[in-house]
């Protein structure tokens, strides 16, 4: 088998970049969503049932994705027409969804249908270019530097992150209106997504134009893979996931934890925080006071995504010196003390504090996992079995958004913050569940 060659830094910085921009607009997702339902008539009780569309692209989308990459190549490559694709539709949702009062001027029902059908067309956009690059990691970079691959890539996700989450509030304080009348969107919110839009389509064009992916003959040649197996091997779904890896379903635990908790922060943050420290009125999304939590908890999701990518730096001197399970157990725990301490604190400021944990948490969820099962997997089929591992995301949040309002109205009496609490002990249980992970990567070099 022939060596894959090493790429430079700016090689793997250029292959990953495009999701500096990708997860510009996940976080204004992820930051927004609640709010933008709620501006449009969503109550709390069926705010999660309206992001179960998110992770129910993820779950029909990701798979198909995955086992086309692996068998496409074109002038741009295997993984880059569909990164780039996905990034098209997704820029056309972001600019629709917060716009949904006024494209649908019906308004009422049919505007908040219409914003729910967007926010399923830009998750699922999303993760059409999600998953094409985490293979694209694996099949550009030998063994020895997947670590370093994975921890650059989560330093782009979570810089981009902080700017998505962060940019209502500077566009608040730069004076462009937070308010929203009945049943509308504020103009900062709308003026964030087309910005976001903007950003995630150039950051895609970085990674696809300065990418040069391997061609089909250097490609096996690399990966000791026969031209034939390669063009014939066809499986069933139900076959692959009967030959996944030991560790995939090991991982698939931790997996479970981590995104159960996750999902409830991203749906449940801002009425939480309202309520919490504002002190809001159950059901109250359309105050001042309402607006100006929505705001902050965009701060505070940008100061968890900028500790990530601090950390994002860390962990390969981390790993060397303790390896990768104590480092990802070490980051979940963290994790779940910052999700109890939201609910200890009072003040506002000390919820930036709490964000610190939710970062090392969120570093080494974007990484880890990926980098320890990504050795255990065929070169050949890297695609489909990244797209099959993606369950272990999306189940999860499908679960969380079926229960979490239940969990919310009939045992925490829909006081929000409570929501954090069990996301904090969620996150506790996948940071002991990480030991159970048998990870058997190779030696690594002093520089990876």
């Amino acid at each position: 088998m022939k060596q894959k060659p090493r790429l430079s830094f700016w090689q793997i910085w250029n292959v990953s970049f495009g999701f500096l921009g990708v997860q510009f607009g996940f976080a204004l997702q992820n930051a927004n969503a609640s709010r933008i339902l709620s501006n449009l008539g969503a109550d709390l009780h069926t705010l999660s049932l309206f992001w179960l569309v998110a992770p129910t692209m993820g779950l029909l989308v990701q798979p198909i994705v995955g086992a086309a990459s692996d068998k496409t190549w074109n002038r741009l490559g295997r993984r880059s027409p569909y990164i780039l694709g996905g990034a098209i539709v997704s820029v056309v949702a972001m600019f629709f969804m917060p716009n949904a009062p006024f494209i649908i001027k019906a308004g009422g029902a049919a505007a908040l249908i219409f914003g729910a059908v967007m926010l399923a067309l830009m998750d699922g956009s999303f993760n059409v270019t999600f998953q094409p690059f985490r293979a694209l990691v694996s099949d550009m970079m030998p063994d020895e530097q997947r670590n370093k691959g994975y921890a650059i890539q989560s330093f782009l996700i979570n810089t981009g992150a902080v700017l998505g989450s962060a940019l209502p509030f500077i566009l608040t304080s730069a004076g462009i209106s937070n308010e929203s009348p009945d049943g509308e969107v504020a103009p900062a919110v709308i003026w964030s997504f087309y910005i976001g839009g903007t950003m995630l389509i150039a950051g895609v064009l970085v990674t696809v134009l300065k990418t040069k992916e391997y061609p089909p003959k250097e490609f096996e040649a690399y990966n000791g893979i026969k031209a034939t197996e390669n063009k014939t091997e066809k499986q069933s779904i139900v076959k692959t996931l009967s030959s996944m890896p030991k560790t995939m379903l090991q991982l698939s635990a931790v997996q479970f934890f981590s995104w159960f908790a996750l999902f409830l922060m991203w749906v449940y943050t801002t009425p939480a925080v309202a309520q919490h420290y504002w002190g809001t009125e159950i059901g109250d999304s359309s105050s001042d006071a309402y607006n100006e939590a929505g705001n902050w908890v965009g701060i505070s999701f940008a100061a968890y995504s900028f500790v990530a990518a601090l950390f994002s730096v860390a962990m390969p001197a981390l790993i060397r010196l303790i390896g990768r399970k104590a480092v990802y157990s070490f980051a979940l725990i963290a994790g779940g003390i910052g999700y109890t301490t939201a609910f200890i604190f009072t003040d506002k400021y000390m919820l930036l504090l709490s964000m610190v944990g939710v970062g090392f948490a969120w570093a080494a969820i974007l990484a880890l996992p990926y980098a320890i099962l990504a050795k255990t997997l065929p070169a050949n089929r890297t695609g489909i079995f990244m797209g099959l591992f993606n369950l272990t995301v999306v189940i999860p949040q499908i679960f969380s958004g079926l229960f979490g309002g239940l969990i919310l109205e009939h045992l925490f009496k829909n006081e929000a913050i409570y929501i954090l609490l069990l996301a904090g002990v969620l996150m506790f249980a996948g940071g002991l569940s990480v030991w159970m992970v048998q990870d058997k990567a190779p030696k690594q070099p002093a520089e990876i």
